[in-house]
């Protein structure tokens, strides 16, 4: 089967779930997907995870050790259909809400 680049761009979002397609992953199925964005203090990120229980998202939130500016983890869950553009969506979403507090995004896991 070849590629459509509109559903699955060559960038890493799109080449990832070219790959959950073709080893036989349903991409019509919803499922959570884990959006993760760090801050530098406990306080920006718990503000940062006020506006997502405001707007009903599953969240996670913890200390991070793999920056050392960078310590606390918001980890939202949002239940949707793998998509690009979900994704972008999501991502971009994310990025935009996080950075008035500073918060960087640090990447989007795929749960099955």
């Amino acid at each position: 089967m070849s590629r459509d680049l509109t559903l699955f761009p060559e960038d890493e979002i799109g080449n990832t779930l070219w790959q959950m397609q073709e080893t036989g992953e349903d991409l019509a199925i919803e499922r959570e997907i884990e959006f993760s964005m760090l801050f530098s203090s406990k306080e920006l990120a718990i503000e940062f995870g006020q506006i997502l229980l405001e707007n009903n998202q599953k969240l996670s939130f913890t200390p991070y050790e793999g920056d050392e500016v960078l310590t606390w983890e918001i980890t939202a869950y949002p239940f949707m259909l793998a998509s690009h553009e979900n994704i972008t969506s999501y991502q971009e979403l994310l990025i935009a809400s996080g950075e008035p507090l500073q918060g960087q995004f640090n990447g989007v896991f795929f749960v099955g």
